[in-house]
């Protein structure tokens, strides 16, 4: 037990230390955007657009929150990908009230092409010339009023090139609520919290749920393009971005945005864990790497501090490295339970059927990291209903 130990504070010292020199940067981050109101000279800056396929059941109030924005929003584009559902007729009955809306279908998907990122290239290629800015905004998302104003300022105010928000979640079922935080958090120990600042390019993060990009800077990098082959190609374009000395932000947006992601607890381990690891927005050794780091700061905490505990009742001999290794898993412990205070605001709980379940997330951190290390492995094949031969593509692509 004591060689187990000694090793376990070779691996988590490191880690915990890198761990701390990230959240110890929150009291300096950006505070979330609030509402603002639109000023004249916003008038016709930007166009949006929305990515759809098959999103009728979810999709009005994401409509309804992008018609209630200002006159800053030139175009409201609709690039849908064949649906079968009917979200074409919710978007069509919308430009009866807004014809700044518009629909438009996206040309069959090219060989070497996710479906979001073409979607939102045709878009792109289609948009008028005349808008300063690009915003992406996902059809399950609700904009609330305000967003797209204080997005511009917010970007003119900091000189960002591109922008994107950390939503406010609408979690209803015991299993996600479970879930779902822990996932979260998977991404705060990578990458710290939203408004802080990204320790180099290979570490921006970013949410193409709301992704605000200025026009010139989409041209200079060709659209989409540089993230066609990507299942997070959010992170990936962000990344390319940042490399290209552009200046990225990720900010707190739940304020601004809300969004119902995934319906239970299995839809968001099938879903949203199969992109988490972000494996296509970085090189094979910082995938490998951040698994590791989270293993043994998300992962180990816990069931070493149970299993150290009953070690020690069973009357295990208490020495020095088994003493340090309980005190630092304890520590992790403790962090775990006030980021679990920390992120409370990012959640919507008016909807919830058990929102008692959040505060116990701290014991799903082992499978989520399981699911990271799942993802690693594997390469989607499906998303969203599309199906795709095996695709790959260096992250700098």
């Amino acid at each position: 037990m004591e060689e187990v130990a000694l090793l376990l504070l070779l691996v988590q010292l490191p880690a915990t230390a890198i761990l701390l020199s990230r959240l110890l940067q929150a009291p300096g981050r950006q505070p979330p955007l609030q509402t603002r109101s639109p000023t004249p000279d916003l008038l016709g800056r930007v166009s949006v657009i929305v990515p759809t396929l098959n999103e009728a059941a979810r999709i009005s109030p994401c409509l309804e929150g992008l018609s209630r924005q200002g006159y800053e929003v030139r175009e409201i584009i609709i690039v849908d990908s064949r649906s079968q559902d009917g979200t074409v007729d919710r978007v069509k009955a919308m430009q009866t009230h807004d014809p700044r809306f518009r629909v438009l279908t996206d040309d069959p998907l090219p060989s070497g092409w996710v479906g979001r990122p073409w979607a939102l290239h045709t878009g792109f290629l289609h948009s008028s010339p005349d808008s300063e800015w690009i915003l992406g905004i996902d059809a399950d998302t609700q904009p609330q009023p305000g967003l797209v104003a204080s997005l511009i300022q917010t970007a003119q105010q900091g000189g960002y090139d591109l922008i994107s928000l950390a939503p406010q979640f609408i979690l209803k079922e015991l299993g996600e609520f479970w879930l779902q935080p822990a996932l979260l958090i998977t991404l705060i120990y990578r990458f710290g919290a939203a408004g802080s600042a990204a320790d180099g390019a290979d570490r921006v993060m970013a949410n193409g749920q709301c992704f605000l990009c200025r026009r010139s800077l989409l041209t200079q990098l060709d659209g989409y393009t540089s993230a066609r082959r990507s299942f997070c190609d959010d992170v990936t374009l962000a990344r390319n971005a940042a490399r290209s000395g552009a200046k990225v932000g990720f900010l707190d947006g739940a304020n601004l945005l809300k969004v119902r992601m995934y319906e239970g607890m299995k839809e968001t381990w099938q879903e949203w864990g199969r992109s988490l690891d972000l494996k296509d927005a970085c090189s094979t050794p910082q995938k490998w790497g951040d698994l590791g780091f989270l293993i043994a700061v998300q992962g180990l905490p816990l069931l070493v501090t149970l299993g150290i505990a009953v070690y020690l009742i069973l009357g295990g001999a208490a020495t020095l490295p088994i003493r340090l290794a309980l005190g630092l898993n304890g520590f992790l412990v403790l962090i775990r339970f006030a980021l679990q205070w920390a992120i409370a605001s990012s959640y919507d709980f008016t909807q919830a059927r058990s929102a008692w379940t959040f505060w116990l997330a701290l014991f799903a951190d082992p499978l989520a990291v399981y699911r990271i290390f799942l993802s690693s492995l594997r390469t989607p094949t499906q998303w969203r209903g599309r199906q795709y031969q095996p695709l790959s593509a260096s992250p700098s692509e």
